[in-house]
């Protein structure tokens, strides 16, 4: 295991900055995913810990060793690509062991490091066959044993499940899941889809024009976003302009509309600055009277049923207002209803952002 250090690394492809001054640590054993949109520098900032790009400046550690200027080859790493990048006319045994067998490494170990490795990500049985023979799931359990049997310090993966199906994806972020915790080794992930992050990541750090937004935790990422890019890109959000009215624990914030809000303070903010207050569909309830703050009247404009419950979507004044409520609630199309939502759920942003 190994921990990574990227340290204001900057990369330009034809005057267009791919990487910004990016820094960043992962640690040892960590599963780290880089998340962003497309373009963002994800897949850049992937390829430059490979060494398949080398930095327009700054430089890149494993532990304390300067591996900027350094091959892939001597990095220790194990890359699983977006397309798997699997050899069709060679069987699973032969695509596992490509990288074993370029090592110079005995066929007796050969052999028994391979079947381990198929064991360990569930292809026993499998080896014979050839990657047109084995649906995607498995080709991409294939192109994962082959990056990990020559026993990585590292392991890199590009958006790897991005050619499943939806529930394939789910039963694969398990599995990649369940063997990095096993072997503990320190891991980067690559991937536009958030769901995915939040789910599978120690630590997210979350891009835009080759920059780092943020850097924290799944549930820090999501419950304390430090603007409304992440707020809006890690799920969904309302976001609610206004005017601070009051500033001491909690910040007071009031619409044009006139609509009283409360939240948590997050950032130095004064009397009379503009401000958003961004606030999660699962946040919302069905008003309970007497709440003086975070209570919006709204009228129904669509209710989606989704089994587990129902997406409103509202609107009141000028503001569109999207909530997950119970199935059982009262609410249908045209109806007015009171929505509410706790002052310590509510997220103070600064206006600028």
């Amino acid at each position: 295991m190994v921990s990574i250090s990227l340290k204001h690394v900057t990369k330009t492809f034809n005057g267009v900055t791919a990487n910004d001054d990016v820094n960043l640590k992962m640690e040892d054993g960590e599963f780290f995913t880089l998340l962003g949109p497309s373009g963002c520098g994800k897949t850049t900032t992937l390829r430059i810990i490979a060494g398949f790009y080398l930095p327009d400046k700054g430089s890149i550690f494993f532990d304390d060793q300067d591996v900027t200027n350094h091959h892939p080859n001597e990095r220790e790493t194990g890359m699983v690509f977006q397309n798997y990048a699997l050899w069709p006319h060679m069987s699973v045994f032969d695509n596992v062991a490509y990288g074993l067998k370029i090592r110079k490494v005995s066929k007796d170990v050969i052999q028994e490091q391979v079947l381990e490795i198929l064991d360990l990500v569930r292809l026993e049985g499998l080896e014979s066959r050839t990657p047109l023979q084995l649906s995607g799931g498995q080709q991409q359990r294939v192109a994962l044993a082959r990056a990990l049997v020559i026993k990585p310090k590292v392991l890199l993966l590009d958006e790897p499940l991005s050619n499943l199906d939806a529930k394939l994806r789910l039963e694969m972020r398990q599995e990649i899941t369940r063997i990095q915790k096993k072997l503990k080794i320190t891991t980067v992930y690559v991937t536009h889809d958030q769901e995915e992050a939040l789910s599978i990541s120690d630590r997210i750090a979350i891009m835009k024009n080759g920059s780092i937004k943020q850097v924290g935790s799944p549930k820090q990422v999501y419950l304390s976003p430090q603007n409304t890019f992440i707020a809006d890109f890690i799920g969904q959000c309302s976001f609610i302009h206004g005017k601070v009215r009051k500033v001491n624990q909690y910040v007071d914030v009031k619409t044009d509309e006139g609509i009283k809000l409360r939240a948590p303070k997050s950032f130095n903010i004064n009397v009379g600055d503009q401000a958003i207050c961004a606030i999660r569909p699962e946040s919302f309830t069905v008003n309970k009277p007497g709440e003086p703050f975070n209570v919006f009247k709204c009228e129904v404009l669509n209710v989606l049923f989704l089994g587990k419950s129902n997406r409103v979507y509202t609107r009141v004044g000028n503001l569109n207002i999207l909530a997950e409520l119970p199935i059982d609630a009262d609410i249908s199309t045209g109806k007015t209803i009171s929505l509410f939502t706790p002052v310590d759920e509510t997220v103070l942003l600064p206006f600028h952002t």
